[in-house]
């Protein structure tokens, strides 16, 4: 298994929503520490690699939303270090602004050298706001992609599918237009974090017959089938490559900035090994628990998370979970 790269995180910037489908779980409590603490060690940690592990790929990130009180520093700080949310900017969650504030915080970003902003939608206004546990978040999102336009932002926005978002679509696509957003792409979402709470109602094979030839156009079909099409394709090859996460939390933080950056590297491969080496392989979980007459869309690392999740459950395994993204782990592909 090769490490290719690190993701060094600190949650310590609040998120003002408050959706039913979170892939951190946001529960109104951050977990991580001070961000001056937290950007002093991703410096030293940034020269250690680039020096020393120059085979490895380094990002620095910081959340739940990237509404940090000092942005525009904190972003000068990102790219000064080559982190992707440097220039990429994920907008959901934002203060509300008034229309003044809102141009002002465009108008600032785009003298940072940001350079893309994305926005999610879960459906139309009022299923929008409901999902995301605040009302005006569908218009005031709205309000900063007008801002954006007047800019030259490049903007995308994501659009999940579920059983309940899917007949929303074309009036969505048809809400979005006028707006000028650059991007729109449909995504599956993934069951982790609180996406669990969401997994009743996942996307299916009617869902997407249902939608228009347009919409459908939308979504990325090698990426997102149903899970008889995984089952059938044969895709069970093993991941060759692991992505960590070092997440920064008032636990862990005085000892990380005691310990060499090899040592915090191997501590985190090691918590990899062990959840995966009590796992069956990829082909094992498809033979135990694949449907091939399965109807419901998934990502292929979903799908065998909801194998790996019903496995450790039927076993009873007590294992550290790394794919739990709040904390320290790792993705493999």
């Amino acid at each position: 298994m090769k490490t290719a790269s690190v993701m060094l995180q600190n949650l310590c910037v609040p998120c003002a929503c408050r959706c039913r489908y979170c892939l951190l779980s946001w529960s109104g409590h951050c977990v991580g520490v001070d961000y001056d603490r937290s950007e002093r060690f991703a410096g030293r940690f940034h020269d250690w690699i680039t020096a020393e592990r120059a085979d490895l790929s380094f990002n620095f990130s910081f959340g739940y939303s990237m509404d940090h009180p000092q942005l525009f520093r904190a972003l000068s700080f990102l790219r000064s270090i080559g982190s992707v949310s440097g220039e990429f900017l994920q907008c959901d969650g934002f203060r509300f602004r008034s229309d003044d504030e809102a141009d002002a915080l465009i108008r600032g970003l785009s003298k940072t050298g940001v350079k893309a902003l994305n926005f999610t939608f879960y459906g139309l206004a009022s299923y929008h706001d409901r999902f995301a546990g605040r009302p005006g978040d569908y218009d005031h999102m709205l309000r900063l992609i007008d801002s954006a336009a007047e800019y030259g932002f490049k903007t995308s926005a994501g659009i999940p599918l579920t059983q309940e978002s899917a007949p929303q679509i074309d009036g969505l696509l048809d809400a979005l237009r006028p707006h000028g957003v650059g991007r729109v792409f449909l995504f599956v979402p993934h069951a982790e974090g609180r996406g669990v709470l969401v997994d009743p109602i996942r996307f299916s094979q009617a869902d997407f017959d249902s939608l228009s030839a347009d919409a459908r156009a939308l979504l990325n079909t090698g990426r997102f089938r149903t899970e008889g099409e995984w089952i059938s394709s044969g895709r069970c090859a093993e991941p060759e490559n692991r992505s960590l996460t070092i997440s920064l939390t008032p636990e862990n933080i005085d000892r990380l900035e005691q310990t060499p950056f090899d040592e915090i590297i191997a501590e985190v491969e090691r918590l990899d090994d062990r959840y995966y080496g009590a796992l069956p392989s990829r082909a094992e979980l498809a033979g135990l628990y694949g449907d091939s007459g399965g109807d419901r869309f998934y990502g292929e690392r979903d799908l065998f998370w909801h194998y790996q999740k019903r496995f450790i459950r039927e076993h009873g395994l007590s294992l550290y979970d790394v794919t739990d993204e709040r904390y320290s782990g790792s993705r493999r592909y």
